[in-house]
C-alpha cells in the first residue's frame, strides 16, 4: 500500500453513530473545539471522540480498545470508512468524518507519525448510505434474545467465542459536573461518583477472554453453523483474513443475484385480472378457516400477479400449514385470466394426491385438470399432450415428467413447484426456462432462517407461514425404547378409536419380515406396505386403499416424507428414529396432527445406538412438539438447510467458518453496496 508525502499533525476520529453519519464532512473541521470541548461535559462526546497529536502520548492498547468501542470494524485491509487494521505498532484507520484512510505509527505509546493513505472515499454520498444501511445491519443481524451460558457467539472484530455469562463491574467516573452554592458564590465542581457497567463475557482458545460492553451488541451474533465451530484466537490475524476471502465471495454472489433481478426486472407481462364472484365462490368451497398467515400470502401474489413484471416467489411454512390452499387460489387466478398453469412435485405419490386435490376443490368450476406421470398409459399420455397444446387443460400437474420434449404448453403462464428443496439447480433452471415470463411460485416445508429473509427480501420475495391453522393440536411426541407389548398398546389405542397409523420402518430389505412381525402382534389390523422399489401403479393403488381405509396400518419407508396428507392418521411410530436427522424426523412427524384430533408420533429406539449426538436429537424433538416448532426445533439442521436452498449449498463451508447470521450481514451489505 503506498503512501503519499503529505503528514498531518492532528487527527480527529469520531465514532461510527448516526449523529455524526448525518453530518458533512465541511461540519467537523468548522466544529472541531466544540467537539473537543464537548468531551469534558457530555458522556456521547467523551465516549464517540478521539483526538490525536503528532508526538502525543495516548495508551497503545486503550486507543485500540476505544476504536473498537467507537463501532469501527477491524479488518485485514482497510478499503472503506469505519475500519481498522493493526500490525504491530502501526494502525491504518478510515475516519468517518475525512475522506480519506491514515496510517498511524506508534512508538511505544507515543504517536510517532499520522500520514495519508491514497484510499478516497469516492462517492461522498454513497459512502455515507452505506454506512447507515451497515449500522442498521448490524442491528438486524445481532438478535441475542435467550443467550445461555454455552452458546457461541461470533464478535465481528475477534471471531468465535463461547458465551460464559454477564459480569457487571464498578468503577469510578469523574466526568459528572455539580453547581454547588455558597456565600463566596456559584462553582462548579466535579463529582467522582461509582459507575456500573455490564460486560458479554467471551471466552477464546486459550483459556482469553473477552469482554464486550452491553450496548455495543451489534458487534456480536449467534453462531449458527452445520458443526460446532473452531473456537477463534484472540490477537491472530486468521479471523481477518477469513472474513475478507468470504466477503470476496459475497460480494461475487451478491452482484449474481443482482443480475438475476435485473434480468426479471426488464422482462415483462400482462397483468392479471381479479373475477371476485368466482374468487369468493371458491373460497366459499375451502373447509377451514384461513390463517392470517394464508390470507397475507395470498394477498402478496395477488399484488405480485396485477403487476406487469413476472412473480417470482417462495412461500415457506411448516408441515401442514396450508401451502397447498395457497397453491389452489394462485391456480385459480391463472384459470381465470386463461393461462396454463404447471404444478411440478418431486414424487408420483404427492402428484397423484395433489391432483386429487384439486379435482376436488375445482369441481363446480370449469376449470380442467390432468395428471402427467409414469402412471398412465402411452395412449393417455398422448392425449393429454394433444389437449395440452391445444389449450384445452388449464392445470397440469405431474412429475419430471413435465420437462420431457413432448410436454408443449399452449399458453403457459404460472410455475407452481412444490417442495421447491427436493428439486436441483439445473431442474429448477430448466423450469424457469419454459418461458423467460413465466410467474413462479416456489412451495416449502423447510424454513428459511429470519436472517437470510432478511439479507434477500429486498431481492427475493418471499411469504413466510409460521401460524397453525385453528383447531389444529399440538402432536404428543414420545421418545422410548422400542419394545412390541408398547408397539402392541399404541396401534390397538389408535384403531380403538377408528384411526389409521403410520409404521416406520427404514429398510427396504428387512420391511417384508417386518410386516409379517406386526400381522402376528396385531391380528386385527390391516397392514398394507409402500416402498420406493415398488412399482408406481401399485404404490398408488396401497395409497388409495389407505386413503379410503381398506388399510388402516401403513409400513412405509421415508417415502412417506413428501407432503402426504391424511387426516385420519394421527399416530406415527418411528421404529429407529436414531437414523433420521432431526429434520428429517421434524418432517416425517408432521404428516400426522393434520384435523382436529389428538395425534401421537413416538419415535423409538435401540439402547446400543444412544450416542449423546442421538440423545440430544431426541432431546429436541422431544421439547419442542408446539405447533410451528420447526422454526426453533433444530436451528443448525432446519434452518441451515433452508439457507441451503436459498443460497446454494456451495456457501455452506462459507457459512461454517464464520457462523449464518454474519454471513447473511455480509450478504445484506454487499447488495447494498452493488445496488
Amino acid at each position: 500500500m503506498n503512501t503519499t508525502d503529505k503528514d498531518i499533525n492532528q487527527l480527529l476520529i469520531v465514532g461510527v453513530a448516526p449523529y455524526f453519519l448525518d453530518k458533512e464532512y465541511f461540519w467537523f473541521e468548522e466544529n472541531l473545539q466544540q467537539i473537543l470541548d464537548s468531551r469534558h461535559s457530555q458522556n456521547f462526546f467523551e465516549d464517540n471522540v478521539i483526538f490525536l497529536q503528532k508526538d502525543q502520548s495516548y495508551q497503545f492498547s486503550l486507543f485500540l480498545r476505544k476504536l473498537d468501542e467507537m463501532g469501527y470494524e477491524r479488518v485485514f485491509k482497510v478499503s472503506e470508512p469505519g475500519e481498522f487494521s493493526q500490525r504491530g505498532g502501526i494502525i491504518d484507520v478510515f475516519p468517518v468524518n475525512i475522506t480519506y484512510a491514515v496510517r498511524l505509527d506508534f512508538l511505544g505509546n507515543e504517536v510517532d507519525s499520522i500520514t495519508k493513505l491514497d484510499i478516497n472515499i469516492g462517492d461522498e454520498k454513497k459512502a455515507k448510505d452505506v454506512l447507515r444501511k451497515k449500522l442498521k445491519s448490524q442491528k438486524l443481524f445481532s438478535e441475542l434474545k435467550g443467550l445461555k451460558p454455552g452458546d457461541y457467539l461470533v464478535h465481528l472484530d475477534h471471531g468465535i467465542g463461547k458465551f460464559i455469562g454477564i459480569e457487571k463491574f464498578e468503577f469510578r467516573s469523574s466526568r459528572v459536573e455539580t453547581i454547588s452554592f455558597s456565600d463566596s458564590g456559584t462553582g462548579i465542581e466535579k463529582e467522582s461518583i461509582p459507575e456500573a457497567r455490564e460486560y458479554y463475557v467471551l471466552q477464546y482458545d486459550k483459556e482469553d477472554k473477552l469482554y464486550v460492553p452491553t450496548g455495543l451488541e451489534r458487534k456480536l451474533s449467534r453462531y449458527v453453523g452445520f458443526q460446532d465451530p473452531a473456537v477463534s484466537r484472540l490477537g491472530s490475524s486468521l479471523w481477518q483474513k477469513t472474513k475478507k476471502k468470504i466477503k470476496e465471495e459475497v460480494e461475487k454472489l451478491a452482484k449474481e443475484l443482482l443480475q438475476l433481478y435485473a434480468q426479471k426486472e426488464v422482462t415483462e407481462r400482462a397483468p392479471y385480472i381479479e373475477d371476485k364472484d368466482i374468487e369468493a365462490q371458491f373460497r366459499s368451497g375451502f373447509p377451514f378457516q384461513e390463517t392470517p398467515d394464508q390470507i397475507q400470502a395470498i394477498e402478496d401474489i395477488k399484488n405480485d400477479l396485477q403487476k406487469s413484471k413476472p412473480m417470482d416467489r417462495i412461500v415457506c411454512g411448516d408441515v401442514g400449514f396450508g401451502k397447498t390452499e395457497v397453491a389452489m387460489r394462485t391456480a385459480l387466478l391463472a384459470a381465470i385470466n386463461n393461462r396454463q398453469t404447471a404444478l411440478i412435485c418431486p414424487t408420483t405419490i404427492l402428484a397423484n394426491q395433489h391432483f386429487n386435490s384439486f379435482k376436488k376443490r375445482f369441481e363446480k368450476l370449469p376449470v380442467h385438470i390432468s395428471l402427467l406421470s409414469g402412471l398412465q398409459t402411452s395412449l393417455d399420455q398422448k392425449k393429454i399432450t394433444k389437449d395440452l397444446k391445444e389449450g384445452k387443460i388449464d392445470i397440469l400437474i405431474g412429475t419430471h415428467r413435465l420437462l420431457s420434449k413432448d410436454v408443449e404448453f399452449k399458453n403457459l403462464q404460472l410455475l407452481i413447484i412444490d417442495d421447491e428443496q427436493k428439486f436441483g439447480v439445473k431442474q429448477k433452471e430448466k423450469l424457469r426456462q419454459l418461458k423467460t415470463s413465466l410467474d413462479v411460485l416456489s412451495l416449502s416445508a423447510t424454513p428459511i432462517p429470519r436472517t437470510i429473509y432478511l439479507a434477500l427480501s429486498s431481492l427475493k420475495n418471499i411469504s413466510l407461514m409460521q401460524t397453525p391453522p385453528i383447531g389444529r393440536q399440538a402432536i404428543k411426541t414420545e421418545v422410548l425404547p422400542y419394545d412390541e407389548k408398547t408397539v402392541k398398546e399404541i396401534i390397538s389405542s389408535e384403531l380403538g378409536r377408528k384411526g389409521q397409523v403410520y409404521f416406520l420402518h427404514n429398510r427396504v430389505q428387512t420391511i417384508d419380515a417386518k410386516a409379517e412381525e406386526l400381522r402376528k402382534l396385531c391380528p386385527k389390523a390391516k397392514i398394507g406396505l409402500i416402498h420406493g422399489r415398488i412399482p408406481e401403479k401399485k404404490l398408488i393403488k396401497i395409497m388409495d386403499d389407505f386413503q379410503k381405509e381398506k388399510i388402516n396400518v401403513l409400513l412405509a419407508t421415508t417415502i412417506i416424507e413428501n407432503g402426504l396428507d391424511f387426516p385420519n392418521v394421527n399416530t406415527i411410530i418411528i421404529e429407529d428414529s436414531t437414523r433420521l436427522g432431526l429434520s428429517q424426523a421434524h418432517q416425517i412427524r408432521g404428516r400426522v396432527g393434520r384435523s382436529g384430533t389428538k395425534s401421537y408420533a413416538y419415535f423409538m429406539y435401540n439402547e446400543k445406538d444412544l450416542t449423546p449426538l442421538v440423545k440430544e436429537r431426541l432431546k429436541a424433538l422431544e421439547d419442542s412438539q408446539e405447533l410451528g416448532s420447526g422454526y426453533r426445533i433444530a436451528i443448525r439442521d432446519l434452518e441451515l438447510r433452508g439457507a441451503g436452498n436459498i443460497l446454494g449449498k456451495e456457501q455452506s463451508g462459507a457459512i461454517n467458518k464464520i457462523g449464518l447470521n454474519l454471513y447473511s450481514q455480509m450478504v445484506s451489505e454487499a447488495i447494498e453496496k452493488f445496488r
